[in-house]
Formats: C-alpha cells, sequence, structure tokens
C-alpha cells in the first residue's frame, strides 16, 4: 500500500484545505516538520509524492533535494510567487514549483500523472503497526464527478459568445479566448473542457508569463535527466500531463518567440521533443490560448508568430468587458452575494439604493474579477446586514467598524491572533486534523464560524467533525 502515501513536509495549516479531499480519493498520508522525520518517512514508506516548504525551522528542501536519492516527485509548495527560488528548486530536481494556496485539484492531476490512479477504486486495509506513523483514509464511497462551471450572464454581448463555445466545446479545434484581464477567459476555457469530449480527461492550466523562456519550455515539454545542470531526474511536461485532455496556455503573446516555434510544431504534428530527448513524443491535447492583449498587434510588431497565431484561432471567443454588459451587473453581484452568503455562513443580505446607483456607475477597470472581489469584501463587511456603499471600501474611504455583527460569536480578540501554529512531527493525519480543530476552537473562543474560516472547511464539516468527536468522549 506504501505506493499510495503522500507525503507533506509543512505547517499543518497548509495542507488542512485538503484534508477531505484526500479522505474521499483514499490517500494515506503523513506530516513532518523537519529532515530527519521526513528522512525516517521516505525510507518506511517510499511515498508517491512529496510536497514540501521551500524552509522550515528544522527542514530544507534544497538539502532534500541534494543529499537524497531515487526520491519521488517533489513538489515545492511556496508562499510567495518568485521566479529565482522557482528556477533553483526546478534546476535541482523539483517536479513542480506552485504557490499556496494548496489546491486539490492540482493534487489530483499531479497523481494521476505520475500513477495510473482511478480514485474511485482505490481500498486501502488499515495497517495495525503504530510506527507508520500514517493515516488510512477509507475509499469513497462514490466516484467523483466533474465540477460545473457557470458562465453568468443574460447581455446579448455574453450569451453570443456562450453559443459560439457550446457549439465548438465537442471539437478538436483550437481555440483562441481574448478579452481584458478579469473577464473570465480561463472560466470559459474550462466551460469548453467540461463540455467536451475530454471532460474526464486531464484539464492543465499553465501561465505563459509567469516563467522565464528556459523554465517555460521544461514546464511545457518536460526534460530529461541530465539534460542541464541540475537535471537530476526525468520530468514530464504539461503536455504529456494533458495528454487526451485539455491544456490552456494563458497569456500566449507572453510566450518568447523562440519558443512559438516549437509550440507551433505540437500543434500541426501533435508531437515535440524533451529537453535532451532523443526521440519525439506523440500527444493527443486540444489547446485553448488566452490573451488580454491585440495579438494582431503583437504579429504585426514582429513578437508573435504569423503563422502560430493562425493555428490558434481557428475558432475565436472574443469576450466583452463588464461595462459592454452592463445589464449583467446586478445579475453577477446577486449572484456572488448567496454565493459568499453561504461560503462564510451569514445570512442572506441584499443591497441598499446607494450600493445598487453605485454599481451601475462605477467603470469596473478589472472587470468581474473585480466585482466578485469587492462583493467578497461588502459580505464579509455588512456582516448581514444591507450592503450599502461604504461596504465597498474603495481606495478613497476610511472604514468604520460596524457595532453589531450577524456572525454569531465574532469577537475582535480572536480576529488577531496569529494563524494556528504548532510544533510537530509525523503522526497520523486525523490526529493532526483533530488537534487543529481542537487549536482553532480555543484560539476562537469556540467560535465555530470563524474557527471554520482558520481551517478552510466549511461550518459544517466542522461540526460533523465534532460530532465524530462525541462518540468517542470528546466533547467541544
Amino acid at each position: 500500500m506504501s505506493e499510495q502515501t503522500i507525503l507533506f513536509i509543512a505547517e499543518p495549516q497548509a495542507v488542512s484545505a485538503v484534508f477531505q479531499d484526500l479522505q474521499q480519493a483514499g490517500f494515506r498520508a503523513g506530516l513532518a516538520d523537519s529532515l530527519s522525520s521526513a528522512k525516517s518517512f521516505i525510507k518506511k514508506t517510499q511515498p508517491l509524492l512529496i510536497i514540501a516548504r521551500p524552509q522550515l525551522q528544522h527542514f530544507s528542501a534544497e538539502e532534500l533535494l541534494l543529499n537524497f536519492e531515487d526520491l519521488p516527485p517533489i513538489i515545492i509548495l511556496s508562499k510567495k510567487a518568485d521566479a529565482t527560488e522557482a528556477e533553483k528548486f526546478l534546476n535541482l530536481g523539483a517536479y513542480a514549483y506552485w504557490n499556496d494556496p494548496l489546491l486539490w485539484e492540482k493534487m489530483e492531476l499531479i497523481l494521476n500523472a505520475i500513477h495510473d490512479i482511478n480514485p474511485s477504486a482505490t481500498e486501502l486495509v488499515e495497517e495495525k503497526d503504530d510506527e507508520e506513523k500514517e493515516i488510512v483514509i477509507d475509499k469513497p464511497k462514490e466516484a467523483t464527478t466533474a465540477p460545473q462551471f457557470q458562465i453568468i450572464g443574460q447581455h446579448a454581448a455574453i450569451q453570443n459568445v456562450l453559443a459560439l463555445a457550446k457549439q465548438v466545446a465537442k471539437s478538436r479545434a483550437t481555440v483562441l479566448i481574448s478579452g481584458e484581464s478579469g473577464t473570465g477567459k480561463e472560466m470559459f476555457a474550462r466551460f469548453l473542457h467540461f463540455h467536451s469530449d475530454r471532460v474526464n480527461q486531464p484539464f492543465v492550466a499553465i501561465n505563459c508569463a509567469a516563467l522565464p523562456e528556459h523554465l517555460l519550455e521544461s514546464e511545457l515539454f518536460g526534460h530529461e535527466k541530465g539534460s542541464f545542470t541540475g537535471a537530476i531526474s526525468k520530468k514530464l511536461g504539461k503536455f504529456e500531463l494533458a495528454n487526451n485532455g485539455t491544456i490552456l496556455l494563458d497569456e500566449i503573446t507572453e510566450m518568447d518567440i523562440a519558443l512559438q516555434a516549437k509550440l507551433l510544431r505540437v500543434l500541426q504534428e501533435g508531437e515535440f521533443d524533451r529537453i535532451g530527448g532523443m526521440s519525439s513524443t506523440k500527444v493527443d491535447v486540444r489547446v485553448i490560448a488566452t490573451t488580454n492583449r491585440t495579438i494582431t498587434d503583437a504579429v504585426k510588431e514582429g513578437k508573435f508568430r504569423e503563422d502560430l497565431y493562425y493555428r490558434l484561432n481557428v475558432i475565436p471567443l472574443k469576450l466583452p468587458s463588464l461595462k459592454e454588459r452592463s445589464d449583467d451587473i446586478p445579475v453577477l453581484a446577486n449572484f456572488f452575494v448567496q454565493k459568499f452568503c453561504l461560503a462564510y455562513n451569514i445570512t442572506k443580505t441584499d443591497f441598499d439604493d446607494s450600493a445598487k446607483q453605485w454599481l451601475l456607475e462605477y467603470s469596473w477597470p478589472g472587470n468581474v474579477r473585480e466585482l466578485q472581489n469587492l462583493i467578497e469584501r461588502a459580505v464579509l463587511l455588512a456582516c448581514g446586514n444591507s450592503i450599502s456603499r461604504k461596504h465597498f471600501l474603495m481606495d478613497d474611504q476610511t472604514w468604520e467598524p460596524e457595532e453589531k455583527s450577524s456572525i454569531a460569536g465574532t469577537n475582535t480578540q480572536a480576529e488577531t491572533k496569529a494563524p494556528i501554529v504548532e510544533a510537530f512531527s509525523v503522526m497520523p493525519l486525523y490526529e493532526m486534523e483533530k488537534r487543529l480543530i481542537i487549536k482553532s476552537l480555543d484560539e476562537t473562543s469556540g467560535n465555530r464560524t470563524r474557527a471554520a474560516e482558520l481551517l478552510g472547511i466549511s461550518v459544517r464539516t466542522l461540526r460533523n467533525k465534532l460530532s465524530e468527536y462525541k462518540k468517542d468522549g470528546i466533547n467541544l
């Protein structure tokens, strides 16, 4: 069963958000905070995957990569986006470099690529040896289903794009999605994947502006062991991970023109060479690209290949800005209010006249993304009362706290406390989960809503966990 084990070398609260998904997917998991405990765990269990912080008090990912051989794939989970740090760890042989927060969707994609796992069929039997320091998680009761990607909007401008997306979703044609930042380009890409015949296959996204050219090439196409200094193991690229599925190339116009030729070959021939590879690799991948620039201008300036542009632009989707579909602003605003009231367990609220007027008068330079972020802010600041103009808290405003809050038990002292942090060693994940829950309730004076927020779980999940503990004689 060791091949189904995942090792986290991080603070417990950094991985608490994926506890439930790990449980449903049927993986063993361990938690370590030092190089020695990580070494012991790796030797004993041979984990399938390691997710590690770059640095902890008694741990260095660099030292692990440099001094240990035959390691499983290691993903570096950083608290910040640092291109220099990313380059260093990828050159040392890390499988990938991610930024917080840790997302199950990304973990699931990597796990399926590393090992052909069918989560719905996974069944693990509990081992009795307490020294194993790992958790056995029951198999899920039913197979997971693909997420829904709902496009909200009634305006003709967005409905026309949506109709075209639905019409071409099942085709193999490449799609170029253009539009201002925040208009929902990635959402449309995921919508296309969900409505395609590839819905049960991987969806892989990469931002072409996030990495320098040589790192981007390695991320897209992978590399062979020894192909360059620091390439201590073979690495699969995003195209291989997306085989039979869909790949999203975000901000495609930021890709270096030298790398564009290699991308063109994949689109035309369905094959590529890994860095240092001696033979070509065949893939079947549906390509979707996005840009927030006028790509024809980049072609005229010689910054983007004309032949690549025509190859990508088989199906063009041009997303309207939010100000071009202003009739949808109230619809979207109400949708986000319901979403965040549910997420934060806040009594359903609405907008007063001042807020409604402001929503329609504002120019929305950040489009739908900005609207979503402002509504989340307003829901939290209104605390269950009607949302007014002041709750949007724009740059020219100074916040004056509400006298009352509809979130039961909210207190200033709990808000100002530091995140839950405590020293730990390898122990069963369910035991770590229980400790985190107890500590979160202690830090929030028993406020379950605030405790759930600190843990990154829903209040319902927290309530269910407390019911389980009660059966064991633990009353919280």
